[in-house]
């Protein structure tokens, strides 16, 4: 009998593990169902909100490139512009430094003409002066109204070093006197002042008065160097030596144009 009670229990327990079981697995079927579709709704938005975003992206790139492309083209056309205009000024500079340059090389021309005329008129005179003896007539404007030079003469009783001191505050070359005039009025000067005299005293104490009264210092010292005795000499000399000087200091100017060649 306890073995019949055993049984039949054991039968009921597997019947309602059983029904359980089935109920179990029909409920955890229908919960994964839920769980499944709730998953693929999920996967499904983040995949719209990752096309939106993906779309916005895109969109502000865009935006962006097309901002930066005009900002670009702004630039460059600024900049061309600005090209432009100092291309244009860069040319218009290079005419002005043409012009500049042909009058200042007319200028240099004029100016070596006159120089090469002047420096032919002294050769030319020097040449005159080298064939002629030195006579040079009296200057009636270069006469001086002092009466200690023109009425004094050396006669041995005046003291030698007031009459030298007398006559050397008397005479000095004017600014744009001529060495020739010069050495006229120092030679009319010395037959005022020492008539009494030989005229190899004559001559070399005309040479010292004429180097002492030369206005060029360089002129005067290298006149002074070479120790003449006769007042022609030392005007010939002195003469020449100007004329180098003038010629040292007219050399050609070169100029240099726009190719880079050099004209005269």
């Amino acid at each position: 009998r306890d073995k019949e009670i055993y049984g039949e229990r054991t039968r009921e327990n597997r019947k309602r593990d059983a029904i359980w079981t089935r109920g179990n697995e029909k409920g955890t079927g229908r919960y994964e169902s839920r769980i499944g579709k709730r998953i693929e709704q999920g996967q499904a938005e983040m995949k719209k909100g990752q096309e939106e975003m993906k779309k916005g992206q895109e969109e502000m790139k865009n935006q962006i490139q097309s901002h930066v492309e005009n900002q670009v083209g702004e630039i460059k056309d600024h900049v061309n512009s600005c090209i432009e205009r100092i291309e244009d000024d860069v040319q218009s500079m290079k005419r002005d430094i043409g012009d500049v340059k042909g009058e200042v090389q007319r200028k240099i021309e004029e100016v070596e003409e006159k120089v090469q005329g002047k420096i032919g008129d002294l050769e030319k005179r020097l040449c005159e002066l080298e064939d002629r003896p030195l006579n040079f007539p009296a200057n009636p404007e270069l006469t001086y109204s002092r009466p200690t030079v023109k009425s004094l003469t050396f006669d041995g009783q005046t003291s030698w070093i007031v009459f030298k001191t007398q006559f050397d505050v008397t005479r000095r070359q004017k600014p744009g006197e001529s060495l020739q005039v010069l050495a006229a009025d120092v030679e009319r000067l010395m037959n005022l002042a020492y008539a009494e005299c030989p005229q190899d005293v004559r001559e070399g104490l005309a040479v010292q008065f004429f180097v002492d009264a030369i206005r060029d210092e360089d002129t005067q010292l290298c006149t002074r160097l070479m120790d003449f005795t006769d007042l022609k000499s030392a005007l010939s000399y002195s003469m020449k030596y100007e004329v180098s000087k003038i010629s040292m200091h007219t050399r050609p100017i070169r100029l240099e144009d726009n190719a880079g060649k050099k004209k005269r």
